[in-house]
């Protein structure tokens, strides 16, 4: 994996770590799809408890890092990603891969992905996309960033839990993509609160607004989704993607445009926007909330 003739072990065993909204689904699909030994780690029983049904075993951080051939990591930011790896590493051999599918910084994913690499250890950047229901139907989109062998190595296995697995490129590349998709989403998602704003004060209501644009050159997947099913219905739960969730992922955006010395307005407007939703209380609902930011009424 770091260009010796080592080759990747087999995998007969997969470790799942983190739970979540979106990594419990992938971790069923992978448990009824992989037909391998699954054995999974998450801070709560819950989602443990409801995987047991499909033969998945919870085991312990170091457990999962000395018993599974392939690791996949869904864990809510970069610094649980650097704590995870700091636990698991010492308890890593030559042969095993280790997968990130959550959304994490570029510059610690490449940093992650050569110090494993100088132990022959494989890695993989693969954060996901698409919905909590497209998780749930094992249709999200990965993004892969990773060596051209390491790519070969898991993409049969996030086929499990993804319809469309893309290689981006070398390692790091995944994350950009994500990061850049999720980028474009909470903008298009502010650009939407305003036409609802701006069409109710003139006599359109939401709902006739976006299903007509819906017909026309201004259609999108945020309209459709997060428009139509959330904004016109005035529905933000928690437990979906939040606005705090959002920041995290606009900030991973803004170091990379800081970093190549980009002015970027808009990405700048609509973090501003989503530090007053959460400002005004809306920290854990989910993030087209910045609605009642711009349209309060």
């Amino acid at each position: 994996m770091t260009g010796t003739d080592r080759a990747p072990r087999p995998i007969a065993t997969i470790g799942f770590i983190g739970l979540g909204v979106m990594g419990e689904p992938m971790c069923g699909h992978l448990a009824r799809r992989s037909g391998r030994i699954v054995l999974a780690h998450d801070l709560r029983p819950e989602p443990l408890q409801r995987l047991a049904e499909f033969r998945v075993g919870a085991a312990a951080t170091v457990e999962i890092a000395r018993r599974a051939d392939l690791i996949l990591l869904s864990l809510p930011d970069g610094n649980a990603v650097r704590a995870v790896l700091a636990e698991m590493e010492p308890h890593l051999l030559a042969g095993q891969c280790v997968v990130d599918t959550s959304t994490s910084p570029v510059a610690l994913t490449r940093e992650i992905g050569a110090r494993l690499a100088a132990k022959d250890i494989g890695f993989a950047d693969a954060p996901v996309a698409r919905t909590r229901e497209a998780a749930a139907r094992g249709e999200l989109s990965i993004m892969v960033g990773a060596s051209d062998e390491v790519f070969a190595h898991v993409r049969q296995i996030l086929e499990t839990m993804g319809s469309d697995v893309t290689h981006c490129g070398p390692v790091g590349t995944g994350q950009v993509v994500k990061i850049l998709n999720n980028m474009l989403v909470f903008e298009n998602t502010a650009a939407l609160a305003e036409a609802i704003a701006i069409g109710r004060r003139n006599g359109v209501p939401p709902d006739t607004l976006l299903a007509t644009i819906a017909k026309g050159s201004g259609d999108s997947f945020v309209l459709r989704s997060h428009g139509m099913k959330s904004m016109v219905p005035g529905d933000f739960p928690e437990r979906a993607f939040s606005v705090r969730y959002a920041m995290k992922d606009l900030s991973y955006a803004l170091a990379m445009a800081d970093e190549a010395g980009l002015e970027v307005a808009g990405v700048r407007l609509a973090m501003r926007r989503l530090r007053d939703a959460e400002a005004a209380g809306h920290g854990e609902a989910y993030h087209p909330v910045v609605l009642k930011l711009i349209d309060p009424a």
